[in-house]
């Protein structure tokens, strides 16, 4: 999975793995995410928005399935 450092006052890194469409969220106040069959067109919308936490908020969070992971 590769990971990227983000600039976001809310998320830390964000992971993505194209093949298994799995997207791994880590917040800056604590907790990585794990987000399942998340297409690659949300992740690149995703590292490409305005205000990452506002995309994610609004397009991912509550839309896919997830489970903590730390």
């Amino acid at each position: 999975m590769e990971r990227l450092a983000v600039k976001s006052t809310e998320i830390a890194i964000v992971g993505y793995d194209r093949l298994s469409q799995k997207l791994e969220i880590a917040f800056r106040k604590g907790g990585v995410y794990l987000y399942t069959n998340v297409p690659e067109s949300v992740h690149q919308e995703l590292l490409k928005a305005p205000s990452i936490g506002t995309y994610f908020t609004q397009k991912i969070k509550d839309q896919y399935a997830c489970t903590k992971v730390h």
